[in-house]
C-alpha cells in the first residue's frame, strides 16, 4: 500500500493518515475523480489560507470562556475531555508542518501528475467524524502544558507558522506530492487543507463535549 521508502521516512505521519485513508475508502465521494494538474495560483493559496484561518477561528471559539471544570468534564472515563482535545490539535500541528517541509517538500518536482482527488474532497475525508479511530502515541494528551491558556498560545504560535509558509512561500505546492491511501497521492497544497481540517475535525469533537446533557453550567 506505501512505499517500503515513504514508510521509513515518514512512520509516525502514516500511523495518523491511516485510519483517514481508511475511511475514504467507504466514502462515495471518492469515487469521483477529480483528475486535474495545475500549478499552484494564488487562488490556491489564498484558498488555503482561508481553510487555515478559518479553522483556527473555530477552534479558538470553540474553548473560549470555559471554566476550568468545563474543560476537564468527560462524558465518559474513556472519552477525552476537551483541554485533551486542545492539546492533541496542537500537538498534530507541529507534526504535520513537519511532514509537510521535510517530507512532501523534499519529494520529486512533478507538475505533470493527475490528482485524483479535489480539495473539497480531502476536507470532507478529513472532517467526516462518522467513524472515530484511536490516535497514535506521539499525538495522545498528556498535560503537556499546564492551562487552556498555554494550550492556545503554543497553538496559534504553530498555526502562525503554517499561515506565514504558505503566504510566502515560492515552492509550487501544487508539484510535490505524497502517498494518500491505495494507489492515491495529495499534493502539498491538499496536505495544507488536511491539516487544517484535522484541526476542524477535532473542534467539532469539542463541540461534541459541550453538547453532553451532563456537561458542566459553568
Amino acid at each position: 500500500m506505501w512505499t517500503r521508502k515513504f514508510i521509513k521516512n515518514c512512520r509516525r505521519s502514516v500511523s495518523i493518515l491511516t485510519p483517514l485513508i481508511l475511511t475514504a475508502l467507504a466514502l462515495p465521494l471518492l469515487a469521483q475523480e477529480a483528475k486535474t494538474t495545475q500549478k499552484m495560483t494564488e487562488k490556491d493559496r489564498e484558498y488555503a489560507i482561508a481553510q487555515l484561518n478559518g479553522s483556527r477561528e473555530k477552534f479558538r471559539a470553540s474553548v473560549a470562556g470555559l471554566s476550568e471544570t468545563q474543560l476537564k468534564f468527560k462524558s465518559t472515563p474513556d472519552r477525552w475531555s476537551i483541554a485533551e482535545v486542545a492539546e492533541h490539535i496542537t500537538l498534530a500541528e507541529d507534526l504535520f508542518f513537519t511532514t509537510l517541509t521535510d517530507k512532501l517538500l523534499k519529494s520529486p518536482l512533478t507538475p505533470d501528475k493527475e490528482r485524483k482527488l479535489s480539495d473539497e474532497q480531502i476536507l470532507a475525508l478529513v472532517t467526516n467524524r462518522s467513524t472515530k479511530f484511536q490516535a497514535p502515541d506521539p499525538l495522545k494528551p498528556a498535560g503537556k502544558w499546564s492551562s487552556m491558556v498555554e494550550i492556545m498560545q503554543e497553538f496559534d504560535k504553530r498555526r502562525g507558522r503554517t499561515i506565514d509558509f504558505v503566504k510566502t512561500t515560492n515552492i509550487d505546492l501544487r508539484s510535490h506530492f505524497g502517498p494518500f491511501g491505495p494507489n492515491t497521492e495529495i499534493d502539498a497544497l491538499q496536505y495544507t487543507l488536511f491539516l487544517s481540517g484535522h484541526c476542524e475535525r477535532h473542534t467539532a469533537q469539542i463541540l461534541e463535549v459541550k453538547a453532553d446533557p451532563n456537561f458542566p453550567k459553568k
